[in-house]
């Protein structure tokens, strides 16, 4: 079973980090909203959601993508760039004990699970702002040995690898490629999001189904004239906070 880490909405999002995007005023209560929204809808795409504790005083809490890598056997903790986001490692972590073994990285890497594209054994890292190369070697030495693939994507003019690409199964990447090097999907089928919609490569597979923002309709259109099911969820003001949906959840296979 497919399940997903969520934590809600700090009151302190007004001061997330930013890094490509300028500053706009964030709603709170509307925030608070879309993000149970979210939740439901992944609930109704089958997901079991579990709803880590909440931190207040922790503006990007919420985007608890970033604190892991978790593949079948095991996780890998994050080390994320910004020294001021570290504190939002540990509750993840001690949660993750009950489903994986960790592994930790040591304090030349940095990295963040927004830079994480998975297809079965492969896994594409960013190298991005938040994700070093130290972080990706390190990252590479935990899980090539247990037969994972690991092929680095240079990423530029966005956060992570997934602000740009994603995986949507059928072989198949969704990217923007004035931001991700798409010359590391070779052997995949690559489309690109719609010209005007340049934050549209950050999607959500679920199953079969592409789970994305309703702000994208002519990249929706796109993938549904190529046969991919989408389904839609408005996520507007995480938007504002430079975020995706797949930055509001962290996932993973559960045996039952």
């Amino acid at each position: 079973m497919v399940t997903a880490f969520t934590r809600t909405v700090s009151p302190a999002i007004q001061n997330c980090q930013l890094t490509f995007m300028e500053r706009q005023p964030i709603d709170f209560e509307k925030a608070f909203q879309q993000h149970c929204q979210y939740e439901e809808k992944l609930r109704s795409l089958g997901v079991r959601i579990i709803s880590l504790p909440p931190a207040p005083q922790l503006p990007d809490a919420v985007f608890v993508e970033d604190m892991a890598v978790v593949v079948n056997e095991l996780a890998v903790i994050a080390v994320p760039a910004r020294e001021t986001r570290r504190s939002e490692v540990s509750v993840p972590a001690q949660a993750l004990e009950a489903y994986r073994s960790l592994r930790f990285l040591n304090d030349s890497a940095t990295l963040e699970g927004g830079d994480i594209i998975k297809d079965h054994q492969r896994v594409f890292v960013g190298h991005s702002t938040r994700t070093n190369m130290q972080g990706i070697c390190q990252l590479q030495k935990i899980l090539e040995p247990i037969g994972y693939s690991t092929q680095p994507v240079t990423v530029s003019g966005c956060l992570h690898l997934s602000t740009g690409a994603s995986c949507i199964g059928r072989n198949t990447i969704l990217a923007n490629p004035d931001w991700v090097d798409t010359g590391a999907f070779a052997g995949y089928e690559v489309i690109h999001v719609s010209a005007d919609e340049p934050w549209a490569g950050n999607v959500l597979l679920i199953h079969d189904v592409v789970l994305m923002p309703d702000s994208f309709p002519r990249t929706r259109r796109l993938l549904e004239s190529r046969g991919f099911p989408v389904e839609v969820v408005e996520i507007s003001e995480f938007q504002k906070a430079e975020a995706g949906i797949t930055c509001l959840s962290l996932r993973f296979e559960v045996k039952p």
